[in-house]
């Protein structure tokens, strides 16, 4: 039961492929301590909206496939490397393209019934922009490492330690500083404009969109990340490992044999990552090992060759598995490697993009895997399997940095300051 008389929360949520998950168990938790939650989303979060007992609204108030793809699925990321180009992606499919439309269904959605609370994914800009016109206050939801440029702080996305030297400070200040100015050259012009629509004062800085927020809540851990200096609205809440609702325990079985079991899991949205799979699944086939793999929607276990020992199939709930496995295979994304950690597993980390590359040196920082290229050849890889499962201190470590994590999940602040209004 919630600790006060129930309240009345809009949730306004885009579908990022990883973040889905921890986001819609903030609305579970919240939906099981009696309150009313409604939760503005695309239609391909539909069917995780109403498994948790929440009202699902769309996005689109007109008729919608049951399922349609997210606009953010033709941010194609995986198809480059140049920083101009990934911006603009970033910009135009998830940040500022959508943010009219957001902005102009939240005031409508909030105009029939207001809310108590409105909360909001990290990109969901021009929802963020109408809470603030209606004066509603508003929390984020950022389900991984902070994303926004802060002193201590390696610059998203590098994979960089964080700076020792004033040399490496001043690197990682120019670093950020380019970054946000190369995302608010395509992204804040088409903002201000929804806020000039909405009545509001243009922003100066991309990010002082996400600042006016009552709380920032960070789904991560303290003791994974990094230290830095972060703004008094953050909260380190601890990561929300819930697996996604099309993870299903019946298409999954534990590979014959002997052997450490090692659980593949790399990006659950299309990052190009079919050849790395392929790598690794080859990788495995060469030792002594079971492999099971799971490819989640964004590839066809049959485009894959598997071996006598690797299991190929499209799902299986990750916190059930991990508990079975020796060892976890990833492309860094932050909810398999958290899963990983609290269950005590080593990784090893083939990143991709976007929070990768950052949690990927968590990992090796903490002395709890290896990283390897993302197109590392299979012998690379075996030689990166053998290495974790046969040195005894990654264990140790991965088990450690567990320990650490599931006390900070035990004593979490988020449902209460969710509900402290």
């Amino acid at each position: 039961m919630p600790a006060s008389a129930p309240q009345h929360y809009l949730f306004a949520l885009t579908d990022g492929g990883g973040t889905v998950p921890p986001e819609i168990g903030v609305v579970r938790r919240l939906v099981d301590r009696g309150h009313r939650v409604r939760v503005l989303a695309e239609t391909s979060m539909e069917q995780s909206v109403r498994a948790v007992g929440a009202e699902f609204v769309p996005w689109q108030p007109g008729p919608a496939a049951h399922g349609a793809p997210p606009g953010a699925a033709a941010y194609r990321d995986g198809e480059t490397r140049d920083p101009w180009t990934l911006a603009r992606g970033m910009a135009d499919h998830m940040i500022a393209g959508p943010a009219l439309g957001q902005a102009r269904r939240l005031r409508s959605v909030a105009a029939v019934q207001r809310p108590d609370l409105v909360v909001t994914s990290f990109v969901a800009f021009g929802a963020m922009a109408a809470a603030d016109a209606a004066e509603l206050s508003f929390d984020v939801l950022i389900p991984n490492i902070y994303p926004i440029p802060a002193a201590g702080l390696p610059p998203m996305g590098t994979g960089w330690k964080p700076a020792r030297t004033g040399l490496g400070r001043l690197r990682d200040r120019v670093v950020g500083r380019a970054s946000t100015a190369m995302l608010g050259r395509f992204a804040l012009p088409r903002l201000n404009e929804v806020r000039a629509e909405l009545g509001t004062p243009p922003l100066r800085v991309l990010w002082d969109q996400v600042h006016r927020a009552r709380r920032q809540f960070l789904l991560t851990s303290r003791s994974f990340d990094f230290p830095g200096e972060l703004p008094s609205s953050v909260r380190y809440a601890g990561p929300v490992l819930d697996d996604p609702v099309w993870a299903r325990a019946d298409e999954w079985r534990e590979p014959g044999g002997r052997g450490p079991l090692v659980l593949v899991a790399l990006s659950s949205t299309d990052q190009g990552q079919r050849r790395c799979v392929q790598n690794v699944v080859d990788a495995l086939a060469r030792l002594d090992v079971r492999g099971l793999v799971t490819t989640g929607p964004a590839l066809d276990p049959r485009e894959l060759r598997g071996g006598d020992r690797v299991e190929i199939v499209r799902s299986a709930p990750h916190r059930e598995v991990i508990d079975r496995a020796d060892l976890v295979i990833t492309h860094g994304g932050h909810g398999t490697v958290l899963k990983a950690l609290v269950a005590g597993r080593p990784l090893v980390v083939l990143p991709h993009g976007r929070d990768q590359p950052g949690n990927a040196v968590r990992v090796s920082a903490r002395g709890a895997g290896l990283v390897v290229r993302r197109t590392a050849s299979a012998s690379t890889i075996a030689t990166a399997v053998t290495t974790v499962l046969s040195t005894r201190c990654y264990a140790e470590a991965a088990r450690r940095l567990g320990r650490s994590i599931r006390a900070e999940i035990d004593r979490s602040p988020l449902v209460d300051e969710l509900e402290s209004l």
